[in-house]
């Protein structure tokens, strides 16, 4: 009956103040439309705005841009501001902070296309505080179809939203009224009767716990098969620490994993807030590190805490990263104020979580390493003449679309096999290496230096035109007979190198055609001599000596 009672006079408030604002609407209306047919005479105008602020509502007009041109005095009542204060747009300065954006883009859709305007959203009053409005907005077209302008109305409903949190709260209270009532029907039970609930709840906590592992075991399967999925590291840890709050929603936590020089332990990424001391430190700090095995530190316990987690409050539990003998890093667990136990039992679930992302992140370093050794040559660490031909494609296709430049430079060693002769092919190797190491410091980000072959290297040059090609081949040059080269505490004397430059368009489009223009090129830099750069003749005058050659 109380709940019945309530709910009428609410409806009842709302009904009124609905039928208000219809009788508000319908006479504005009427006014507007005599205004029109007046033609927007004085007299019009003044008995709108009569009857406007005779209306207690708060009633606005505005202008098809959106800027309000005319409040009526109950807008003033309710925020303390002062006529000409709220037109324009300065009605948004009363709406509060956390409404406005949202309030003012609403009202710009509808600008735009022209819909009902209808929002709730808190207004400042004249005590500071907010009350919360019904903002409610119709166009008014012209003959046309056109918006002529916009009239609308603020209800205050703060009556409402109050009536409503006082609704909640007594279903509330009579809800807990009849959770107490229930519990003392039930402590009154008979012995028989509490066993067997007692028996029933131990059933149920057991399927809950059964049910929260099949789910834990169901998310930990589905992880595992997306970072055997993953390609790179980065994309390993963003899978698993996507999971982990979903596998331990009571938990937060951290991946730490080793540098490649397994000298350094690092936060490579973390959950639900979890705090560290450090971002980085020496794996001697952690004592799962040490021994290979998790660790569990109990709050407040100062038996053996870790040193990367000095300061943490909370239980943590450190499960040591694994893979194929290698530890990688680890995994560290904190608890947290909704629950914090850390049991023993947990340790199973956090070591194949653990267990999964270590043999993901071995794989793709596996991968990794399958790649480079595939890419790369061997003796200089170069890219080899494989990727160049992936590298070159690449760039030749970027290079087409963006309407830009690209060099080639094709460089050979002058005299490589003298010096091998000479000196042996380990000092060969010496010079290869140091060649590659000087190519490797003489070029930008973004280009591309390869062994093509032997002693031949050929270097790619992004947006480089054919003049600007040639001047990197001569500093490249000049600086290579300025290398030392010693081995075996013996001097490898002056190195140089012929160098043949192409570049798109001039010599092709194809990797082939610049390919065969740079290697013509530096022939010809070794028949004029050698120690020198050589730009290859453009495709028309290259066709026209062949041609003459030929006949």
């Amino acid at each position: 009956m109380l709940y019945g009672t309530y709910a009428f006079g609410l409806t009842s408030i709302s009904l009124a103040i609905l039928l208000l604002l219809a009788i508000a609407i319908a006479l504005i209306f009427r006014l507007r439309n005599e205004r029109k047919a007046a033609q927007h005479s004085r007299g019009g105008e003044e008995q709108f705005r009569t009857l406007a602020e005779a209306i207690p509502q708060v009633v606005w007009t505005a202008g098809p841009d959106g800027r309000t041109t005319y409040i009526n005095h109950q807008w003033y009542e309710i925020t303390g501001m002062s006529p000409p204060e709220g037109l324009g747009e300065g009605w948004l300065e009363t709406v509060h902070p956390d409404d406005r954006d949202i309030c003012a883009q609403k009202w710009q859709q509808c600008l735009r296309s022209g819909r009902t305007f209808e929002i709730e959203y808190r207004l400042r009053d004249a005590t500071g505080g907010y009350r919360w409005q019904l903002d409610r907005a119709v166009p008014l077209l012209d003959g046309a179809g056109a918006v002529r302008e916009w009239f609308g109305t603020c209800t205050d409903i703060e009556e409402q939203k109050q009536n409503q949190q006082i609704l909640e709260r007594l279903i509330q209270e009579r809800t807990e009224e009849l959770a107490d009532a229930n519990t003392k029907l039930q402590e009154e039970m008979h012995e028989k009767d509490l066993v067997r609930r007692e028996f029933d709840q131990r059933n149920e906590a057991i399927m809950l716990e059964l049910t929260e592992r099949s789910h834990r075991a169901t998310l930990l399967a589905s992880m595992g098969q997306l970072l055997q999925s993953c390609i790179t590291r980065e994309e390993a840890l963003a899978a698993a620490i996507g999971f982990a709050p979903k596998i331990f929603p009571h938990r937060r936590g951290a991946v730490i994993l080793l540098n490649p020089a397994g000298k350094l332990a690092e936060v490579a990424g973390s959950w639900s807030d979890c705090q560290l001391p450090v971002s980085a430190f020496e794996p001697s700090g952690c004592w799962a590190l040490r021994t290979g095995q998790p660790h569990i530190v109990l709050a407040g316990d100062t038996t053996a805490p870790c040193a990367h987690a000095d300061g943490v409050k909370h239980s943590y539990l450190c499960v040591p990263i694994l893979a194929q003998g290698q530890t990688m890093g680890i995994l560290h667990i904190q608890t947290t104020d909704q629950a914090p136990h850390l049991e023993g039992a947990e340790v199973s679930s956090k070591a194949t979580f653990a267990g999964q992302l270590g043999l993901s992140i071995s794989n793709i370093r596996l991968r990794d390493a399958l790649r480079s050794q595939s890419i790369r040559d061997v003796l200089t660490g170069l890219y080899n003449r494989r990727y160049l031909e992936e590298a070159l494609e690449r760039e030749i296709r970027r290079a087409v679309r963006a309407e830009q430049c690209l060099g080639i430079l094709m460089l050979d060693l002058d005299h490589f096999k003298k010096c091998n002769d000479t000196y042996g092919h380990d000092a060969g190797d010496a010079v290869l290496r140091e060649t590659a190491g000087l190519l490797s410091r003489s070029i930008r980000a973004e280009d591309v230096v390869c062994r093509y072959g032997g002693e031949e290297f050929v270097v790619i040059l992004p947006t480089a035109d054919l003049n600007a090609a040639r001047m990197r081949a001569e500093r490249i040059r000049a600086r290579l007979r300025e290398l030392t080269v010693v081995h075996n505490g013996q001097s490898l004397g002056v190195i140089t190198a012929s160098v043949g430059v192409a570049a798109l368009p001039e010599h092709g489009v194809s990797t082939q055609e610049l390919i065969s223009a740079a290697d013509a090129a530096l022939y010809q830099a070794k028949r004029e001599g050698r120690d020198r750069v050589v730009a290859a003749r453009p495709r028309a005058t290259a066709e026209n000596a062949n041609a003459a050659v030929a006949g």
